[in-house]
């Protein structure tokens, strides 16, 4: 910020994305690579900023850098106002799906874009014809990979987004749990202690052990024995089908990024919810 021959300032977009690029990464070098520009031109740049805000924004701990109290509580604020400034500096640039050809690429579970691409693929052939899908799956942490383009879109429970990924909420999907025809849980109602005392697989294509149906078994002060972990909904009902795990899955869409994400967005929705 500057001031002219009066009292107004002068702002320079430049140093709010600066700061948003520097706050994101907590890396001057990496913040410097996102920009496209020097280490050396962003070190010069974190200097402006520190001393037209008053705070060293990032100090060095051991061979890391980390973000002050200050820079935390501008961290989403600068984020949101670089996000704003896109918005206004980018020309109207309406798409028309009948124009495209192009490839899209969604990340999605197995389930979950084995239950989307029937319908995604025939709005595709009814609205772009000239665009291809590639459904492939949850394998990629979506920030980085939607980051530099490797995804286009990813489907699925986003428990974190960079600053920069748009994220919106598609749709809420119910989970239900699978077992083996004849297993014990089928012969008595269902209730949160009944499921929690029998054995799970997770789908965690991390790895984890847990997930939302921990959380909610520990509002009722229960919880679960997971016996095994694995990548896919595909493996883990084939383990319980031939076992007496319980695999939790996503319940099947009841049929509802500009144009991809309505796309998706239609066909997710629930019948009832608004247009």
């Amino acid at each position: 910020m500057q001031l002219n021959g009066g009292s107004e300032p002068v702002l320079d977009a430049n140093l709010a994305i600066a700061l948003d690029a520097l706050l994101a990464e907590e890396s001057v070098t990496r913040a410097a690579a996102r920009l496209h520009t020097s280490p050396a031109a962003m070190s010069r740049t974190l200097g402006r900023l520190r001393r037209i805000l008053g705070d060293p924004l990032l100090v060095r701990a051991g061979q890391a850098m980390v973000p002050t109290p200050r820079a935390l509580a501008l961290r989403e604020e600068a984020a949101a106002v670089v996000r704003r400034i896109r918005v206004l500096l980018t020309p109207d640039t309406a798409v028309d799906p009948a124009t495209l050809n192009r490839t899209f690429t969604v990340q999605a579970a197995d389930l979950v874009g084995a239950a989307l691409a029937p319908a995604l693929l025939e709005r595709a052939r009814q609205e772009a014809p000239g665009v291809s899908l590639r459904m492939r799956a949850e394998e990629l942490e979506a920030g980085p990979a939607l980051r530099d383009g490797r995804i286009d879109l990813e489907i699925g429970s986003i428990d974190h987004a960079d600053p920069e990924t748009h994220v919106e909420e598609l749709v809420t999907l119910r989970m239900v749990a699978a077992v083996r025809p004849g297993h014990p849980l089928t012969r008595k109602p269902l209730t949160p202690a009944r499921l929690a005392a029998a054995e799970h697989v997770v789908v965690s294509r991390r790895g984890r052990f847990t997930g939302p149906l921990d959380t909610a078994l520990a509002e009722h002060g229960l919880e679960r024995r997971v016996s095994a972990v694995l990548p896919s909904h595909l493996a883990a009902m084939t383990l319980a089908a031939v076992s007496d795990v319980v695999c939790l899955v996503p319940a099947a869409p009841d049929g509802a990024h500009h144009w991809l994400r309505a796309a998706v967005r239609r066909i997710l929705r629930t019948p009832g919810d608004p247009a």
